[in-house]
């Protein structure tokens, strides 16, 4: 019985091996055919990780029922890049390849050798697949290695994209037409399919002098500028560091805080009874801090309360908010030393929990402050040095890093923040509050004053073009011969932070779209499962997996005034403005692609024309809020003005009749007398 198995296998080879030369007319070894120039050429196996790196025959290690399955294999690359190595063993005389279907001509490639397979002429958009068939001897164990990098972001344009050249002039001139009245700057990265088909910078590095009036001494920004990320941070900094660290080094999500930071963790703890909150007791908090894993901070659930305010050493722990009559028991330093860092740590380890863990989400800087330290402790390294090790110096990306005044670059090679320093234009003191223009230097406080520039929640400084090519890991994830996250990491991170998630607005960590959860964020066309991150100097990650795309919007958009400090110290005149809204640039983007070659601009011009109406609606609600009619200066009422320019320099652009129409209409919301200037310059403008 056993010979006759022997024989038959033998005779299944040869029919194989028949088949093949069948379909190649000549012989199993696949030689060149008319079709696709596909190069094949001798080369050494480059150093790295990989996409795949898979063995035929039975690329899974075993032979079971699953037959079609075990000389195929598919991997993710995009139309115009790609190289596969091939290695064949010793022994081996005769094997064919397809990539996608197409043959390989195999004729060169000798035994004991590796070969650069160059299919960038047969890639395509998303899941390709090789095939390895007709190996001899059959039973050679190895007999061919295939080795698969993974893809990179190359240049394109938007036309090769698929987006419509209408969508992202109407970005273009939503953002310039609100530069010149009062916006600050703004920079643009869209990435679709592995290339990189637009990026774009408006307006001026600081915008306003101190006292607040325009600043037009400045240079202009350009792709190159630096702009401060804010809470983006937590995204590139932490998480992808616990994403490489899971995937590469089985970091476990469920490991106890203490387990990693010390007994401290709990030990130190305080009691504070937070206004608002029961106050469960000292020991009850400590054990609930005891229980707390990693992956409970990365949910936003772990009980901490969202600001603290470690570097003001007037803030009133109990109600949340600075106190000049009350010393801070958190205080940990304002002086942005390594000490005062250190200190930090000791304070979140002081801190109690404000809520049960798992029973809200809370948006806190701190669980990322934490997870900071944490991600320190187990590499051994600073964050700003594994992360450039680890991710920025192998992709090639210059233009990302933590405290760039200290890391190569200029105060003119970065987007200034705030006028006054952290001082919301005089409303907010603190010891050794910044006062001058913040220009290089992390905005956010806590970063700045209580953890040197270096933070897990905020400090991470970039320009749009190297932040997107870094996003577009989390599609594919890896870069080149760089493997950084599998898919199913990718998909914990990604997927809702509970199974009993109902909005599904959070992954771990990732902000989530849902069922229109993040629509404001990511527009109402982005696929449910979008993700991506917000920050609060006014910078926007999305990352749409079903479309291949993402897009980095980043704006400074607190470069400006304090509209009211007295009223609320928080809104900047930049607030006021379309640009600083983000998400209307995915929602245009969107709607722009896969369109068939379609004209969208009456489709562009009635939306703008809508978000013109809606813009002087806002200003109708807020002079009711306020009891008065806004005055023509105000950042709101000058924001209003630029969506109606904006349909003003659509019609000077396309000299369309039905352009122009709406811009007459637009020119019609126009209050006759606070509005008497704006209109007097807009009828200079209409055709005779």
């Amino acid at each position: 019985m056993k010979h006759m198995k022997r024989a038959l296998g033998v005779l299944a080879a040869l029919a194989l091996a028949s088949s093949l030369a069948a379909c190649s007319g000549k012989s199993a070894r696949v030689e060149a055919t008319a079709g696709p120039d596909i190069q094949v050429t001798s080369s050494k196996l480059p150093q790295g990780s990989w996409q795949a790196e898979v063995s035929f025959p039975d690329w899974a290690g075993y032979t079971d029922d699953t037959l079609a399955l075990n000389s195929m294999y598919s991997f993710k690359d995009y139309h115009g890049q790609g190289t596969i190595y091939v290695s064949v063993a010793d022994g081996v005389s005769d094997f064919n390849l397809s990539i996608n279907n197409h043959a390989i001509d195999t004729s060169s490639m000798e035994a004991g050798g590796t070969y650069a397979v160059d299919i960038s002429n047969i890639a395509r958009d998303g899941t390709n697949n090789l095939m390895v068939t007709g190996i001899e001897p059959h039973d050679t164990e190895s007999a061919i290695t295939v080795h698969v990098p993974y893809p990179t972001v190359l240049d394109g344009s938007l036309e090769d994209a698929g987006i419509s050249q209408d969508a992202v002039d109407a970005i273009s001139d939503i953002v310039q037409a609100d530069i010149d009245e009062g916006f600050t700057s703004a920079q643009i990265a869209i990435v679709k399919d592995g290339r990189l088909v637009y990026q774009n910078a408006w307006g001026k590095l600081v915008s306003y002098s101190q006292d607040g009036t325009s600043k037009t001494d400045s240079a202009d920004v350009t792709n190159d500028t630096l702009y401060d990320l804010a809470s983006n941070t937590k995204m590139y900094s932490v998480n992808y560091a616990l994403q490489y660290l899971v995937a590469n080094e089985g970091f476990d999500l469920d490991q106890k805080i203490s387990d990693i930071i010390g007994p401290e963790f709990m030990d130190d703890t305080i009691d504070i009874a937070y206004d608002g909150y029961e106050d469960p007791g000292l020991d009850t908090v400590k054990q609930w801090k005891s229980e707390l894993t990693v992956r409970d901070i990365l949910r936003h659930q772990a009980g901490f309360p969202a600001d603290p305010q470690y570097h003001n050493d007037r803030f009133n722990q109990v109600t949340q908010k600075p106190d000049p009559d009350t010393a801070n028991v958190l205080y940990s330093g304002s002086d942005g030393t390594e000490a005062t860092r250190e200190k930090t740590l000791e304070s979140i380890c002081m801190t109690p929990l404000m809520y049960e863990p798992g029973t809200k989400t809370v948006y806190s800087d701190v669980d990322y402050m934490l997870l900071g330290f944490i991600i320190e402790k187990t590499t051994g390294e600073d964050l700003n040095t594994f992360l450039k090790e680890t991710f920025w110096n192998p992709m090639g990306l210059s233009h990302i890093t933590y405290q760039p005044l200290e890391h190569g670059f200029a105060k003119d090679d970065c987007a200034a923040t705030e006028l006054n320093g952290n001082t919301r234009d005089g409303a907010i003191s603190f010891t050794d509050v910044r006062t001058g223009t913040i220009q290089g230097e992390v905005h956010d406080e806590k970063a700045y004053y209580a953890m040197a520039g270096v933070s897990g929640h905020a400090g991470l400084f970039a320009n749009a073009t190297d932040l997107a090519k870094l996003a577009s890991v989390m599609l594919t994830g890896g870069y080149g011969t760089n493997s950084y996250f599998s898919h199913d990491v990718i998909d914990t991170f990604t997927a809702p932070k509970k199974e009993d998630d109902t909005s599904a607005k959070w992954g771990l960590g990732w902000w989530r779209e849902g069922d229109m959860q993040r629509a404001w964020y990511f527009g109402t066309e982005s696929s449910s499962n979008t993700i991506g991150h917000q920050g609060w100097t006014g910078t926007l990650t999305m990352i749409d997996p079903s479309q291949d795309l993402v897009i980095v919007y980043l704006t400074n958009k607190i470069d400006s005034p304090v509209t009211d400090p007295e009223a609320n110290h928080n809104t900047f005149d930049g607030n006021w403005y379309t640009s600083s809204t983000l998400g209307f640039v995915p929602q245009l983007v969107e709607m722009g692609m896969d369109t068939g070659g379609q004209d969208l601009s009456c489709t562009y011009t009635q939306l703008l024309s809508e978000m013109a109406h809606d813009k002087f609606r806002l200003v109708a609600t807020e002079e009711e809020t306020q009891g008065h009619v806004l005055a023509s200066d105000h950042a709101l009422v000058k924001a209003a003005y630029a969506t109606v320019e904006v349909l003003f320099d659509r019609a000077e652009r396309t000299g369309a009749q039905s352009d122009w129409d709406a811009a007459k209409n637009a020119m019609a919301l126009l209050d006759e007398r606070r509005d008497a200037t704006k209109i007097s310059e807009l009828k200079g403008r209409l055709p005779n």
